[in-house]
């Protein structure tokens, strides 16, 4: 029942009393409600309680006005003053507890993936004498695209990539187009080839896309690796869009299990939207796409422990859309105007960064989420693609499976527990021209679960055993998961016969200062 009252005019505050009292239109509202529960229930009581629904809550005092706590669910409270404004407090839907929300820092994580590149680059080089290379083909003189091209080059050389830069003009001919790509088809020191999109207008990108040969598909967006990504036990693809392949490394690097979650991938796109749901599909979680003709694409959202959006629209995706706890992973990048912003504009996501803040446990920001993931699995493509070429199997994604890492010999492993056990305190001893190290991890402290992470956290001090030993490569890393009693953290100990603990430390940092 609806019932509209009579203007009030506004009386005095009483003193004694402390509610927040409606005036005119809201306090005949009010009472409408009211009148409507006790016709319903058969109350006389005008001291309603809130119904069990969640609906309206309406109090009314013995000076006729009324307070009005409104319940969405669980969601906006909002309680009318005697002024006339509203005091909105914001509440996680269905009514549970506010949520700590963390970023997840997508520059942070690339860092991580650029370091062991690099480190797994110049294995490359030194073990089999091949430079991962990278060709970029830039038709035509877009701005945005001559940015992204720099930024691209720029990541390659920090991590020693051979690279080959192709520019044609805007009016360059399919057919010349064509001539390049066979070019670098045949060229030995190419491993990745990526064409900068989108081309001019009379070009077919598709045509050029496929002339590439699939073992230099830098995108991996070839019919045979988008193939290899959606078979189950199949062969594993060469290379995965880079895109995709950042979030599943931004979920993984941030301890999001994924197995038995629901995922929503909002897009279908074949750059990102597609090849994402199969990842996720591939780690066992329960996948829907969602797309333009989704009917009621918010009751999936609200069932979602998993969100990627990718439908290129700002704030698309609101916060009472988001199930309480959900992990968010932002690849939208839209401009919106802003006049406090030099350009005039700032950059938002897909989702509603702000209002996600206390319900999503997780989210990435725009910039800065996974933007800057793109670019570093393009350079861990391109290694895979080099591995390739020379018989080494690519390094997976997923983390269930782990990348090859040439660890210390078993016989030597084995010798080494022993060791570890019976050290204790420093020698003062320093690597010797010529001698054989390994660097022992305990704990790990810090460095990661794997042997892999572990050998990549260790780089600097494993670069100045390199240095100091003369050695054509850098040592082999131990990891225990747990310090055998009486070990230090980081041991650096010999492999000769006296297996001689050269030095112990709590810290990577302090092992290497301790090496002159």
């Amino acid at each position: 029942v609806l019932s509209v009252g009579p203007r009030l005019p506004p009386a005095p505050m009483d003193a004694s009393l402390k509610p927040m009292v409606l005036c005119g239109v809201a306090g005949g509202l009010a009472a409408g409600l009211l009148l409507g529960r006790m016709m319903s229930t058969g109350s006389k009581d005008c001291g309603a309680a809130a119904p069990s629904n969640g609906g309206a809550k309406v109090e009314t005092h013995d000076n006729g006005r009324a307070k009005v706590e409104t319940h969405d669910n669980g969601g906006a409270k909002v309680e009318a003053h005697d002024n006339g404004r509203a005091k909105v407090e914001t509440q996680a839907p269905n009514g549970t507890a506010k949520v700590d929300t963390q970023r997840i820092d997508g520059k942070a994580v690339a860092d991580d993936v650029r370091a062991e590149v690099k480190l797994l680059s110049n294995q490359l080089k030194r073990e089999h004498g091949v430079s991962p290379g990278l060709a970029v083909i830039l038709v035509g003189s877009r701005k945005d695209s001559q940015s992204y091209v720099r930024n691209k080059k720029t990541a390659a050389a920090e991590v020693d990539f051979y690279t080959v830069d192709v520019t044609l003009e805007e009016t360059a001919s399919q057919a010349e187009l064509l001539a390049e790509v066979e070019k670098l088809n045949n060229d030995s020191k190419v491993h990745a080839i990526l064409v900068q999109l989108p081309l001019p207008k009379h070009i077919d990108e598709a045509t050029i896309l496929k002339a590439v040969k699939v073992e230099k598909d830098a995108d991996g967006f070839s019919a045979m690796n988008i193939g290899n990504l959606c078979l189950k036990g199949g062969d594993p693809p060469l290379a995965v869009p880079c895109t995709p392949a950042g979030c599943i490394e931004l979920i993984q690097r941030s301890g999001i299990e994924v197995a038995g979650k629901n995922a929503v991938v909002i897009g279908r796109s074949n750059i990102v939207g597609m090849p994402v749901s199969q990842l996720l599909q591939s780690m066992d979680a329960t996948v829907t796409v969602c797309h333009s003709r989704t009917k009621d694409m918010v009751s999936f959202i609200r069932e979602a422990d998993i969100v990627v959006a990718a439908i290129g629209k700002a704030n698309f995706v609101k916060g009472e859309w988001l199930k309480p706890g959900c992990i968010v992973i932002d690849v939208g990048i839209n401009a919106v105007e802003d006049a406090t912003k030099k350009l005039g504009h700032r950059l938002v996501g897909d989702v509603d960064f702000a209002a996600a803040q206390g319900i999503a446990s997780w989210i990435t920001p725009v910039p800065g989420g996974v933007g800057p993931m793109t670019i570093a699995m393009l350079l861990k493509n391109t290694l895979n693609l080099a591995r390739h070429s020379v018989g080494l199997p690519r390094l997976p994604l997923r983390k269930n499976a782990k990348p090859e890492v040439k660890p210390a010999p078993q016989s030597q492993a084995a010798q080494l527990e022993a060791t570890e056990a019976a050290s204790g305190s420093p020698t003062g001893s320093v690597v010797a021209l010529g001698e054989d190290v390994t660097v022992v991890l305990s704990g790990p402290p810090k460095l990661g679960s794997d042997v892999f992470q572990a050998a990549v956290a260790a780089g600097a001090l494993r670069e100045k055993v390199q240095q100091l030993s003369g050695k054509a490569a850098p040592p082999a890393v131990v990891l225990h998961a747990s310090s055998p009693k009486g070990s230090a953290p980081v041991s650096l100990v010999t492999l000769g016969e006296q297996r001689q603990v050269l030095c112990t430390a709590e810290t990577v940092a302090e092992a290497a200062a301790a090496l002159k």
